[in-house]
């Protein structure tokens, strides 16, 4: 039995600010966290490995490095159950595109992302990318709150998944958000098989990187 997806949608769930969760099929580590670190909207970054290091490490060492942990990112990174997974940390939010070049090369790539403190509010989001194409995204609030809260991609998936989400009676705008919102992960976890290693992201040492920003002079 695995962990499954749905466990993020508890409150502070990884890390106090919400979640940014990519897992990849196809992709080492190191890749992985190159093209993340490519995706990168504002300015160039590059990706310095600072050995292995739990959640709270990681979040001390973007404090020593940049005076506060929200001015710098960092990634930890790790392989389970076939899927490579990076979990952010620090200032990620609105920092990377969502660029389906990520998945180029014959890889499928998913990331999944909630600005949990973020006042606006921004829904969690869903986006699947294979080969360097777009084929399912969402936000699983299943709302109008941001953008469009309808399922988009290719039209085979879409059904599939609008399928498995009216099944659990979904869209249901008189719902919970953190309802919908753990049952729509449920719904994701179970049609990709997707599966994130609860106590491992939470309590044991994983490959760290800071996503250093070149265009900064500390």
């Amino acid at each position: 039995m695995t962990d499954g997806i749905a466990w993020l949608a508890e409150p502070q769930s990884i890390a106090f600010g919400g979640y940014s969760v990519t897992l990849a099929r196809g992709l080492g580590i190191e890749v992985l966290a190159a093209r993340i670190a490519a995706s990168a909207q504002w300015s160039e970054r590059t990706v310095e490995p600072v050995g292995e290091l739990t959640g709270d490490e990681l979040v001390e060492a973007l404090d020593s490095e940049y005076g506060d942990a929200w001015d710098g990112i960092g990634l930890r990174l790790g392989v389970s159950d076939g899927w490579t997974f990076a979990v952010a940390y620090g200032g990620w939010f609105g920092e990377f595109r969502d660029d389906p070049a990520i998945s180029e090369g014959g890889a499928d790539v998913f990331l999944l992302e909630y600005e949990e403190e973020n006042g606006k509010p921004v829904p969690p989001t869903f986006h699947y990318h294979r080969d360097g194409r777009t084929v399912c995204s969402f936000n699983l609030h299943l709302d109008d709150s941001w953008g469009n809260g309808q399922v988009a991609g290719d039209p085979e998936l879409v059904d599939t998944v609008m399928g498995l989400l009216s099944i659990e009676g979904l869209p249901d705008e008189e719902r919970a958000h953190r309802e919908v919102h753990r049952t729509t992960l449920g719904v994701l976890e179970r049609q990709f098989g997707l599966t994130l290693p609860r106590a491992i992201v939470l309590e044991a040492p994983l490959p760290a990187v800071l996503l250093a920003d070149q265009s900064v002079t500390l």
